[in-house]
């Protein structure tokens, strides 16, 4: 996502702290199981480590799945990979990277399997689970995957990394070199095999920032492709932005053939930036992928904190046309820790989701979203929401 939350190397703030302590101390109000419910609006919520404590605190997750079943949220989308490591048991990090999950994870749910949680608890309530590949092929420049694998990393024309977002040392994996091309797809084919996923999403950080591509195995390969020519050195050539684009089109392609070989009903969910700035600054063509037949849901992200830049982010003539493939929402904030968002602006923006007949929306993240670091206090909060939910029924 491409909300960024401040200091990513304290393991553990303060505030995640209190919020553990919290959390834990309050009952679990047990509900009855649903049924699996049919889809008609997609009512999301991402499940992030980033800046929350739901992972981690005791009861934590039981507490979220039976809470966001109660409101008549349908879909979850929990974290299965951030910042190069996986939030479940993975045989394929432990092989490639070196370390099997999270520590912080690992620590405080030892020997359990939070993901097969997720999914068995928000299978009970009917609703959807669809792990999501955070972060994509960002990996922090200091982590171990970026250590082992320093030749996966992409490089501008300076010949470094792009140490993405400055100070917070996020670099780039080359999404164009086959070695992490296989690290993705063995990610996703192991949670696709191992666990009854609904889906998979992949979203904004699956991509290329336009800045790269100028590391020496694609170098290497564009010379192949173009009698020993090397790429230009305006990063936003019309047919360099292309060629890199499509090469990032052909990685999407073997992820969702994978999937649909293993699990043909398994969807493949896409949450992406809005479309001329996905492409524009990241070379992701989504809409591409989606005629193309390569995505079988998108979500949107349209996260402002004004009505007024979210109405002119949300139009897209070419929307209507890919509703008539697969369902299009939209990703609304629900706030971060330095810019929370009221309740009254995210019940204005999902009010225009829906006047405009687009298929849902996806609140990014729980924590805000319930009140934990939100304006409001989280009993108005909770309230809040069940009305703007209950406007569907």
């Amino acid at each position: 996502m491409r909300a960024i939350i401040k200091r990513p190397w304290q393991w553990v703030s303060l505030s995640l702290i209190i919020t553990v302590l919290i959390m834990g101390l309050q009952a679990v109000k047990p509900i009855q199981a649903n049924p699996p419910k049919a889809i008609d609006e997609i009512r999301g919520v991402w499940l992030t480590n980033v800046s929350s404590a739901v992972l981690y605190s005791p009861w934590g997750i039981d507490r979220a799945i039976a809470q966001l079943s109660q409101l008549n949220f349908n879909t979850i989308y929990p974290v299965a990979w951030n910042r190069g490591v996986t939030f479940y048991p993975s045989d394929t990090a432990k092989e490639t990277i070196g370390r099997q999950q999270d520590v912080l994870l690992n620590t405080i749910r030892f020997r359990q399997d939070t993901l097969e949680e997720i999914i068995t608890l928000g299978h009970e309530q009917g609703m959807r689970v669809i792990p999501w590949f955070e972060y994509g092929f960002m990996a922090p420049k200091n982590s171990l995957l970026a250590k082992r694998h320093p030749s996966w990393l992409a490089q501008s024309r300076d010949g470094q990394a792009l140490n993405y977002h400055g100070k917070y040392g996020l670099d780039w994996l080359n999404p164009l070199h086959p070695e992490v091309q296989q690290l993705l797809i063995d990610l996703i084919v192991e949670v696709v095999t191992r666990y009854d996923v609904d889906g998979i999403q992949l979203d904004d950080h699956f991509s290329l920032p336009v800045e790269l591509g100028y590391d020496p195995f694609t170098l290497w390969l564009y010379q192949q492709e173009h009698n020993g020519e090397i790429p230009p050195e305006n990063y936003q050539n019309e047919a360099w932005m292309r060629w890199r684009a499509n090469k990032l089109t052909d990685v999407v392609k073997r992820i969702h053939d994978r999937v649909k070989e293993i699990k043909p009903d398994c969807i493949v969910s896409l949450s992406p930036n809005p479309r001329a700035f996905a492409y524009r600054n990241y070379l992701q063509d989504w809409q591409t992928w989606v005629e193309a037949g390569l995505i079988d849901e998108l979500v949107i992200q349209v996260y402002r904190s004004g009505m007024d830049s979210f109405l002119r982010d949300l139009p897209d003539p070419v929307i209507p046309k890919l509703q008539q493939k697969i369902p299009v929402a939209i990703g609304i904030s629900t706030g971060t820790v330095r810019t929370p968002i009221p309740l009254n602006l995210i019940e204005q923006q999902v009010n225009a989701v829906r006047d405009r007949a687009l298929d849902g929306f996806s609140f990014f993240y729980w924590e805000s979203l319930w009140g934990y670091i939100a304006p409001e206090s989280p009993q108005v909060r909770r309230r809040g929401l069940q009305e703007i939910i209950a406007k569907t029924e």
